[in-house]
């Protein structure tokens, strides 16, 4: 039977909380009586699909490989992975789309500054940030300005609050016109000895402690409106994104970190998503405890504040603490000494029951659980995944018998290709003295202080090959930036990921979203590298019109040194190079779109043989043959091999490439590494590979020298006029900016 509103009065408030017939029926089950005054608020915001997950909750169990490694998942405010030797990180990525698409500075510099609350809450302190960006066409309304926006907002955020950005990926493409993507990762060290903080409140009779900054009107209704699609109403959204203040946020860090060092708190929580609500709630749920806040105590901006308003602001910089009474005079200590305001507001009460207070009057008094682990738990419908592109030849018919020249000089001036120079150029990329590989190269390395290790980081997700084919895409997505890092000789060691896609209501979204999230699964229990943290970001969608899926992912990484990391270019001349190669799958992907053709591929993508072919890669980067290193991706070898020219050392052709058609140089086939190896390593290098000659193909390439890419068969390019084409295609597709 189908659910309906007893009136019209009470369907207008439920619309306005963005509540369903099914979920007001639902609601009035489990309270006993209709929804009223604050419940409405509460229900609204913890029952969002951006706070609840509700219509992914059920597939996101299908991450549940876990290996010794992991300290914490799922639950937590981020993942924590022991790295050996007392050393352990934080990390976590997440989504601020909506709000950057709003309002792109702020949008995206709340979206690092939350990032980066998740990992300190936790213990670590941050020391190194990523990015994976969504645009769309430049010639799209107000793209430029979203471009623009959303790095400077990233830059501006991170810049100022000292860490890092060192890697990222930026992807241009026509199907994120109307919806841009915005994801942050971060990362935290701490040591073994530092405690580590969690979010179950416990304890009756602890006190409730709110620290950071005050309350405002910024962010009311962020959640709810962070789960709907956008239409011609977007811009009147603009009050529901906060506004974010970095050096406000570097006194927090020093300071919570401090009170975590003196085990001076039971439990800590940001105030993220529903900002006071979902704190409050979440962690009175997962501590099986009742809560008793005064919102009368809450400090505040603006005096008019309601108490609805007071518990969905999502004004930044703020955190809810339990701790000890006997505590609170030593954080509020610590909290003075940086500049900063601790106040208690409320108190933890055994019986797991939430009472809101207001100027003495109870607003409510209500089971945690009902918000939380009683929220709607959707299976949606979807179908097995097929694949639709697969066809015998993948070959775009504009690359059969064409000369490589024309399609070459095409791609290497595309601003989809082109360099993103101009981005990564506004990051502090060495703020905090850490870093020892930045977002110029394919993987960034963090040195770990203690044990002089290098950290690693990479994220993925390649939208041209999710939009040939969504399970191969997902794979891709935890298997290139795992081949990236192994080709530096780093292991995968754990995955995060943001998971963007449109509604989910309509069953070719849920397709893809189950899909990806199956062979994600899959792949990080291959590589033995854990999903531990993340975040779904739905309704990514304007006017009916959706992104392409986006499952993005994050993984970090362990290399025993930061000594001798290969480059991702050439770095001399005689350098004798290879490509090796496990032939699973050829496509057109990115290629096929910048020539304006349909993505297409042939064969059958083995997830046991891409990752054996990936730790193959590593063992042998492991041996340091490798001055230089890449993972084959846009534009197949001929674009690979042009970026590895970057420092100015051409390349000439040995036989088995000189023989190659134009279709096979641009083919962007799953998967191909190139390898530069000193030519005094080659013989213990060829007979290493042997040893691998189950999981991967070795062949010689040519060799570094002279000032050109040469392909051979006169096919001859000016590195550097193949290095202007490339800085310039910015240019030509934004202009000064």
């Amino acid at each position: 039977m189908t659910a309906t509103f007893p009136n019209d009065e009470i369907r207008a408030k439920a619309q306005h909380y963005r509540l369903n017939a099914a979920e007001y029926e639902l609601i009035t089950k489990l309270l006993g009586h209709p929804p009223q005054g604050i419940e409405w608020a509460l229900f609204s915001a913890l029952w969002s699909e951006h706070c609840s997950y509700k219509s992914s909750k059920v597939h996101l169990r299908k991450f549940s490989y876990r290996n010794a490694s992991v300290l914490e998942s799922e639950g937590e405010n981020a993942g924590v992975v022991d790295l050996g030797q007392g050393e352990r990180i934080a990390f976590k990525m997440e989504s601020h789309n909506h709000p950057s698409f709003i309002e792109p500075y702020q949008g995206a510099a709340t979206g690092v500054g939350g990032i980066l609350r998740d990992i300190f809450t936790m213990g670590a302190r941050p020391i190194g940030l990523a990015d994976f960006l969504c645009f769309g066409s430049p010639r799209a309304d107000r793209m430029k300005s979203l471009v623009a926006g959303v790095v400077s907002g990233i830059s501006g955020y991170g810049n100022c609050v000292g860490v890092p950005t060192v890697t990222g990926q930026t992807e241009f493409d026509a199907g994120y016109d109307q919806n841009i993507l915005v994801n942050a990762m971060a990362v935290g060290l701490f040591r073994e000895k530092d405690p580590m903080a969690l979010s179950k409140a416990k304890g009756p009779g602890n006190w409730v402690v709110y620290v950071g900054a005050k309350t405002g009107k910024d962010g009311v209704h962020g959640a709810s409106m962070a789960s709907e699609s956008f239409d011609e109403s977007s811009d009147a959204k603009k009050p529901n994104v906060q506004i974010g203040d970095p050096f406000y946020e570097k006194l927090l860090i020093e300071a919570c970190l401090e009170i975590l060092e003196k085990n001076l708190v039971v439990a800590m929580q940001d105030m993220g998503a529903a900002g006071l609500t979902s704190s409050s709630f979440e962690m009175s749920s997962k501590g099986g405890v009742g809560m008793r806040m005064d919102l009368s105590e809450v400090p505040l901006r603006d005096a008019s504040l309601t108490p609805e308003e007071i518990l969905l602001s999502e004004s930044q910089e703020r955190m809810l603490l339990v701790c000890e009474p006997a505590r609170f005079n030593e954080i509020q200590a610590v909290m003075s000494r940086w500049g900063l305001e601790a106040k208690k507001i409320g108190e933890i009460q055994a019986e797991r029951r939430v009472t809101l207070l207001w100027r003495n009057e109870v607003l409510c008094d209500i089971d945690p659980d009902l918000l939380v682990e009683n929220a709607p738990k959707h299976e949606r419908p979807y179908q097995p995944w097929s694949s639709p592109r697969r066809q015998a030849d993948p070959t775009p018919a504009v690359l059969k018998n064409t000369p490589l020249g024309v399609v070459f000089q095409q791609l290497v001036k595309d601003h989809r290709l082109g360099s993103k120079e101009w981005i990564y150029r506004q990051y502090d990329q060495r703020v905090g003295l850490r870093t020892a590989r930045d977002a110029r190269q394919s993987v960034a390395f963090l040195r770990l202080p203690d044990s002089g290790r290098g950290l690693a980081m990479a994220v993925g997700c390649r939208p041209s090959l999710m939009r040939m084919d969504a399970r191969i895409g997902a794979f891709d997505a935890v298997f290139y930036p795992a081949l990236q890092m192994a080709l530096k000789g780093a292991r995968a060691l754990a995955v995060t990921d943001c998971l963007n896609f449109g509604n989910p209501e309509k069953p070719e979204i849920m397709t893809e979203f189950v899909t990806s999230v199956e062979a994600i699964a899959e792949a990080a229990r291959l590589m033995d590298a854990p999903v531990i943290s993340g975040n779904v970001s739905f309704y990514n969608e304007t006017l009916g019109r959706g992104i392409p899926p986006t499952p993005a992912t994050g993984l970090v990484g362990l290399r025993e040194s930061v000594s001798r990391i290969p480059w991702d270019e050439f770095t001399e001349a005689g350098q004798v190079v290879y490509c090796l190669s496990s032939p699973l799958v050829r496509t057109f992907h990115r290629t096929a779109e910048v020539l304006g053709a349909e993505p297409a591929f042939s064969g059958d993508f083995s997830a046991e043989k891409a990752a054996m072919f990936v730790r193959s890669c590593r063992e042998l980067a492991s041996k340091d043959f490798f001055a230089g290193s890449k993972a084959v991706g846009a534009g197949g070898l001929a674009f690979t091999l042009a970026r590895m020219t970057e420092q100015g050392h051409g390349f000439e052709a040995g036989e088995a490439l000189s023989a190659m058609t134009t279709a096979e140089l641009l083919e962007e086939r799953l998967y191909e590494a190139l390898v530069a190896v000193p030519a005094e390593k080659t013989a213990d290098f060829e007979k290493a590979a042997g040893d691998f000659s189950n999981f991967l193909r070795c062949v010689k390439m040519g060799r570094t020298g002279g000032d050109k890419l040469d392909f051979g068969g006169g096919r001859a390019f000016s590195v550097k006029q193949l290095h202007g084409w490339r800085e310039g295609a910015w240019t030509q597709a934004f202009g000064e900016m």
